[in-house]
């Protein structure tokens, strides 16, 4: 793979170009899951490519091949060249690139079992039986699992000299339980809703999410939600869990900050940011307690946004988003970070297998934990606890929106006095984050994985890593999504 890229470099660098990059990437996947006893999907996957990127006239250009033979590459390479001119055409101004130095690397993730490794018959097996599991509570009508396991190879390869070798192998799982009754269809997912939970690991996450342990529990919850009061509407203290507030960082965090999308490149498919330059350092964000980072290093978390270097060779960095409330940085490229003025890009730039352009994308934008117990957060006289995303809806600079949870709790006196249904809250992003009065600490943080965050046309779906603990939040308006 090095050789098909050092010869893609050299094809690109002769057509006289002021910049390349290359990545040969060789990705392979599996996907196993049940629904209702049966195989619902069964799917295995390879590729094997490269992407080019040229930057002549002042101009981006980019071409993809799955050719790899010496004239494929010549072809591509050519390609992205001529792309690059003929954008010159109608350029505004030329692109200017911050520095990076040239890193010469070799890395691979942490992986203890190889999940390729594990035969597909005992993922099915596993399945089948927490299928089985959660069937066998009376009042489940439908039951769906699964397992997703990913291994990418890629090699990185720059004019300025970088070669970059990076193996990246993560792994998923996750399942559902529906009871449907009376007109009424009420769903509990574990350990997180849309695919369960996913990081950068092997076969070992699957014992550590405890999947059968927990089946009995979900399915239980799923049937008694149809007996459980509807969530109230109204003024109340909110407490979220982490796997809801992944979510809401996710939305209201991680999507405003990209700079891409501050700057207007995304706002034909997928708007633009209220977090607009004259925010940056100015505006508070959220409460003083609130501090959030987007961290691509692999001390931060077993995450789907860990690696070691950006798709523009840039290593991963720890980027301070929120500091004691202040609104202090945004996920940079090295394009971007030129126009606004930064010495070096954040190392943001990502994309989805060697056909597609790098994008800025979301590393592990995370809450940081915060000083307070689990006991301290839910220590409200009346407040609601809601677990595990059902819904959510934005709008397009990412300022008002709404969310709606699978579960929720009444709380009254620090406790849990009664199932909810149907609980949704709202809220604009600034205001809601200024609400925060109690964040759990380290013992209760949890760095999840969002796999199919989508971005870009065509649209290409990355994985990122939103690290939270539960946390508090005061005076939220709760419970108009759903009717009664």
């Amino acid at each position: 793979m090095k050789a098909i890229a050092q010869r893609a470099l050299e094809a690109a660098c002769r057509n006289g170009v002021s910049y390349a990059d290359v990545r040969v990437i060789e990705r392979r996947e599996r996907h196993v899951a049940t629904k209702n006893g049966k195989i619902g999907q069964l799917s295995h996957s390879e590729s094997l490519g490269a992407g080019i990127r040229a930057l002549a006239g002042g101009c981006w250009g980019f071409a993809a091949t799955d050719d790899l033979s010496g004239p494929g590459l010549e072809r591509a390479a050519a390609l992205a060249v001529e792309i690059a001119s003929a954008s010159a055409a109608a350029r505004r101004k030329d692109v200017v690139l911050v520095p990076e130095e040239a890193h010469q690397a070799v890395w691979e993730s942490p992986c203890r079992i190889d999940p390729f490794s594990i035969p597909v018959e005992e993922n099915l097996d596993l399945l089948l039986k927490l299928d089985a599991g959660l069937r066998g509570t009376p009042g489940i009508t439908l039951a769906e699992a699964s397992l997703v396991f990913t291994r990418e190879r890629q090699v990185f390869a720059s004019s300025p000299g970088s070669l970059i070798e990076q193996t990246r192998t993560t792994s998923g799982a996750g399942f559902a339980a529906y009871s449907f009754k009376d007109d009424e269809i009420h769903k509990r997912s574990y350990p997180n809703s849309f695919g369960g939970q996913h990081q950068l690991k092997g076969y070992e996450l699957i014992a550590e999410l405890r999947l059968l342990e927990n089946a009995p529990r979900i399915a239980e919850e799923a049937v008694a939600l149809h007996s459980a009061a509807q969530c109230p509407e109204g003024i109340h203290d909110l407490i979220l869990d982490s796997s809801q507030l992944g979510l809401q960082i996710h939305e209201s965090i991680g999507h405003p900050i990209e700079l891409d999308r501050v700057l207007g490149s995304e706002a034909n498919y997928a708007g633009m940011s209220f977090l607009t330059l004259g925010q940056l350092n100015r505006l508070a964000y959220g409460a003083p307690l609130v501090n959030v980072a987007a961290d691509a290093r692999l001390e931060h978390g077993p995450g789907l946004g860990t690696f070691a270097f950006d798709d523009e060779g840039v290593p991963a960095q720890r980027v301070d988003i929120i500091r004691e409330g202040l609104f202090t940085g945004y996920l940079t490229s090295r394009e971007t970070a030129a126009q606004i003025g930064l010495a070096r890009s954040g190392g943001a730039m990502r994309a989805d297998g060697w056909a597609r352009l790098p994008l800025i994308r979301m590393t592990n934008v995370s809450l940081l934990p915060g000083r307070q117990s689990l006991e301290e957060v839910f220590d409200v006289d009346h407040g609601i606890y809601m677990e595990t995303n059902r819904s959510w809806s934005i709008d397009d600079k990412r300022y008002h929106f709404q969310f709606g949870c699978e579960i929720g709790w009444e709380i009254r006196g620090g406790k849990r006095v009664r199932m909810l249904k149907n609980p949704s809250y709202s809220g604009i992003s600034t205001e809601f984050w200024n609400s925060c009065d109690a964040i759990a600490g380290p013992g209760h943080w949890v760095l999840w994985g969002t796999p199919n965050c989508g971005k870009g046309q065509p649209e290409q779906v990355m994985g990122t890593g939103h690290g939270s603990s539960p946390a508090r939040f005061r005076r939220i308006k709760i419970g108009s999504a759903y009717g009664r």
